[in-house]
């Protein structure tokens, strides 16, 4: 039998707005059955005061007891209250006008004259969607708030996105495929995914099937018996029966052999796994993650990936946006990476502002990861608490110098009609020069950029000056 919605924090309130006193009490006293507090009306004055006064979450409104036409009732309704539940009620002897008012804002209709049975059903099924919703809202606001699982941050629409997606699958234990570049942190989603499901208590088991031999993968996940191959002096349950049902993270599902994969596609459809040299069968309850940055429908058409496989994984998809389509997030990241050094390192860092605005333009091609690790070893080299150019990796300096000589070239040399040449002397006396502009003369500072001794700046600068 279904549980009732007794829950440890305040119970649902139900209101039943009908002209039958019967039909009332007979509602209410099943709403009561289900755990929640039921209140009745028999006009729809009071039903509408009843409706402000009385926190009401789920609404049964007979379509006579309104004054005025059918649905516009529902517009005033949703008006008062959007946050209430409404299920119609009628008497039509087809469900085309119950459809009409669902299309008008109902959550849900009833045809008189229902059962029980038919009423509890709608009633928990309300009640689920409105838990349901409740733990998404909270999700999205951890996550948004950076109060979520890990580093996963952000306030683009396309975080936004994702947060709605992570609050609602991981309310679930359907299998989730979660695809996205290198960097992106597939890892970090999963565990996120993990820590606000119902197996939050159990283990989460990561597995990277891109790092172990096949046969060393096939044992890690599957298990084997004593004696199953060379090295087996103990038997080892595998991990997708370790793990309980708690949750198994397979990281760069990709590089799963196509024979590993359909054994792990037997696994999933059976809900269990033979081991290596085992003759029987062992059950297997553990939620299934897989990530991988590789184009897998594209492996799937190129039969480097089993088609069964790929739509089993793929129940719910999340892809995770690259950084570069995310820049808005950028400067939010970076104060989370330095605040992290801070604490670690027990001293404050901040960018400066030509730091911030080069970074926010960079393309990040190692995307998050590569930022974190980028604000960390800008951290580590830094002597004091401004973070400036000079500090950051030297592909990302490589990349500011080119951005910056780009700016500063002639216009007429983007112009002209004909390919102009430059000779390398040319292009570091510009790179020089700009540099020392940005660092506002700083000469030091612009031979730390330069990648040069300050001894070959001084002479490099003395050769301009004696040049017409």
């Amino acid at each position: 039998m279904p549980p009732s919605f007794r829950s440890e924090s305040a119970p649902l309130h139900v209101l039943v707005a009908d002209d039958d006193a019967a039909i009332r009490r007979a509602c209410c006293e099943i709403a009561a059955s289900e755990g929640m507090v039921a209140h009745e009306a028999e006009l729809s004055s009071r039903a509408r005061s009843l409706l402000l006064a009385k926190g009401i979450d789920i609404l049964l409104v007979d379509e006579t007891i309104a004054t005025g036409a059918g649905f516009e009732v529902l517009d005033e309704l949703r008006q008062m209250r959007p946050d209430v539940a409404v299920v119609w009620m009628t008497s039509a002897s087809t469900v085309q006008l119950a459809v009409e008012a669902l299309r008008f804002g109902a959550s849900d209709y009833l045809i008189k004259p229902f059962s029980g049975e038919e009423l509890s059903t709608v009633l928990r099924r309300l009640a689920e969607r409105r838990t349901l919703d409740a733990a998404s809202r909270g999700l999205r606001e951890r996550l948004r708030s950076g109060h979520g699982v890990g580093n996963i941050l952000g306030e683009s629409p396309e975080m936004e996105k994702l947060y709605r997606i992570l609050a609602r699958v991981s309310q679930t234990v359907h299998p989730v495929l979660i695809l996205g570049e290198s960097g992106t942190g597939k890892e970090l989603v999963a565990r996120a995914i993990h820590a606000n499901g119902p197996g939050a208590s159990k283990p989460f088991v990561p597995v990277d099937c891109g790092s172990l031999a096949p046969t060393l993968i096939e044992s890690e996940l599957f298990g084997h018996v004593k004696g199953a191959f060379t090295g087996a002096h103990r038997p080892n349950d595998g991990l997708l029966v370790a793990a309980g049902s708690g949750t198994v993270f397979l990281d760069e599902i990709a590089e799963l052999p196509l024979d590993l994969q359909a054994k792990l596609l037997r696994a999933l459809q059976e809900k269990e796994v033979r081991p290596l040299g085992g003759n029987h069968a062992v059950p297997i309850r553990a939620r299934i993650l897989a990530a991988t940055h590789q184009d897998l429908p594209a492996m799937v058409e190129q039969s480097r990936f089993r088609r069964d496989l790929y739509y089993r994984l793929n129940v719910v998809k999340l892809t995770l946006p690259p950084l570069r389509e995310r820049k808005e997030d950028i400067p939010l990241l970076a104060a989370h990476f330095l605040e992290r050094n801070s604490l670690e390192m027990r001293r404050p860092f901040r960018l400066s502002a030509e730091t911030l605005s080069f970074l926010v333009e960079y393309s990040w091609p190692g995307n998050v990861r590569e930022l974190s690790n980028a604000i960390d070893r800008a951290c580590n080299l830094s002597s004091g608490e401004v973070i400036e150019m000079g500090e950051m990796s030297t592909s990302i300096r490589d990349a500011w110098m080119q951005a910056t000589v780009s700016r500063r070239a002639p216009a007429e040399e983007s112009t002209t009609t004909e390919p102009s040449v430059v000779t390398l002397a040319e292009l570091e006396k510009r790179a020089i020069l700009t540099t020392l502009e940005q660092v506002k003369g700083d000469k030091l500072l612009a031979a730390r950029l330069l990648n040069i001794g300050k001894t070959t700046l001084y002479r490099k600068l003395k050769e301009y000056e004696a040049t017409p």
